[in-house]
C-alpha cells in the first residue's frame, strides 16, 4: 500500500482511505474490515450524518468483533451539516457531534475531524473554541476541512491554532475541475473558468491533503463511468492501459489519481471485497505521463 504524508505532520498514511457511508449494504462488515486492513488499508472516513449515524454505530461494533487494534487504525470523522436544514459549525454542535460519533466508534478519540461543507454562518471563533476543547480533552487529534476554497480556509485558519491538515474534494478522471482551469490560463474557454480559487495549487503550497472523494462517479452522482456505454472511448482507454499496467479499469483510475504529485488519497466507497482488494494493489502503480494524459483526454478533455 502506497503511504503519503498526511498534511503538515510527520504520519505517513495509506492513499487509499476506505469510505463508510455504505457499510450498510456490507453482507458481513467484520469480514470488510479484517479484509482491507489485510491489503495495508487502515485509514477510515465517516461522518456524523452518515446513514443517521448507523454507519458509526456499525462499524464500531463490527471493529470489537475483530482483533484488530485501535492504534493501528486511523479513524476519521466529519460534522457539520444537518441534512434538509442547514450547515451549523456552533460550537455546541461541533462538540456534540464528536462525542456522538465517538459513542457510536465505541472510540476515545479521533485521529482527525473534518468540518463537512462550509457554513456561511460560522464564527471562526467559535470553530477554534471548539477544536481548542476537543484537542485539549485528547478526543480529536487532527483537524481539517471538506470542499473549501482557499478563502475559506485562510479565515478558518486566522482563527484556528490548530494546522488544517486535509481537504475533502470531489476528483477523478470525470470530475477534473482541479487541474482543467491550469491548464487554460489566459484563455476565453469553458474549461479557464476558475470554479475553486485555485485549490490544487493552494494545497500542495500549504501541504494540505487532498482527499478525492466519488473517484469513480460523473456529473454530480449520475453514475459510475467505469463500463458505462456513455463513455466508450475512455474505457476503451482505461481497458488497453489497465492490460498493460496488470490491474483493472477502477483500479487504473485510482492509480490515475494517486499518479498526480499533490499528495493525495483515494476514498473508496465499495464494499466489494475483490474490488477492494485491486484498488489496494493498484496504490502503488505510477502512471507515465504519456498515460496520465491519453486518459485525461480520452475522457473528453482537451488541451490548448
Amino acid at each position: 500500500m502506497k503511504q503519503v504524508k498526511f498534511g503538515q505532520t510527520d504520519l505517513e498514511v495509506p492513499s487509499i482511505i476506505l469510505g463508510c457511508m455504505r457499510i450498510t449494504s456490507a453482507e458481513d462488515p467484520v469480514k470488510v474490515i479484517e479484509s482491507v486492513v489485510e491489503q495495508g488499508i487502515t485509514f477510515f472516513d465517516h461522518a456524523d450524518i452518515y446513514g443517521q449515524g448507523e454507519c458509526e454505530t456499525i462499524f464500531g461494533s463490527a471493529l470489537k468483533e475483530t482483533a484488530i487494534q485501535r492504534e493501528d487504525l486511523f479513524i476519521q470523522s466529519k460534522c457539520g451539516i444537518v441534512p434538509g436544514e442547514m450547515f451549523d459549525f456552533s460550537k455546541k454542535h461541533i462538540i456534540e457531534s464528536v462525542e456522538g460519533s465517538l459513542k457510536r466508534l465505541q472510540t476515545d478519540y479521533l485521529d482527525a475531524l473534518l468540518l463537512h461543507r462550509p457554513d456561511t454562518l460560522f464564527d471562526p471563533a467559535e470553530v477554534a473554541e471548539a477544536f481548542d476543547l476537543l484537542e485539549q480533552q485528547g478526543k480529536v487529534k487532527h483537524f481539517g476541512v471538506s470542499n473549501q476554497n482557499p478563502g475559506q480556509i485562510e479565515l478558518l485558519k486566522k482563527f484556528v491554532k490548530q494546522p488544517l491538515v486535509a481537504n475533502q474534494l470531489q476528483f477523478g478522471i470525470k470530475h477534473t475541475e482541479m487541474v482543467d482551469r491550469g491548464f487554460h490560463v489566459n484563455m476565453n474557454d469553458s474549461f479557464a473558468t476558475d470554479r475553486d480559487g485555485g485549490i490544487l495549487e493552494y494545497s500542495r503550497l500549504h501541504d494540505m491533503t487532498i482527499q478525492a472523494w466519488s473517484p469513480y462517479q460523473y456529473g454530480h452522482f449520475e453514475g459510475v463511468f467505469i463500463e458505462h456505454e456513455k463513455f466508450p472511448e475512455l474505457n476503451q482507454k482505461l481497458r488497453q492501459l489497465a492490460d498493460k499496467y496488470e490491474t483493472t479499469p477502477t483500479g487504473l483510475a485510482s492509480a490515475w489519481i494517486l499518479t498526480h504529485p499533490a499528495n493525495m488519497q483515494v476514498i473508496v466507497g465499495t464494499m466489494n471485497l475483490q474490488r477492494l482488494k485491486e484498488i489496494a494493489h493498484a496504490s502503488r502503480i505510477e502512471l507515465s505521463r504519456k498515460d496520465w494524459y491519453q486518459i485525461y483526454l480520452a475522457a473528453g478533455n482537451v488541451l490548448p
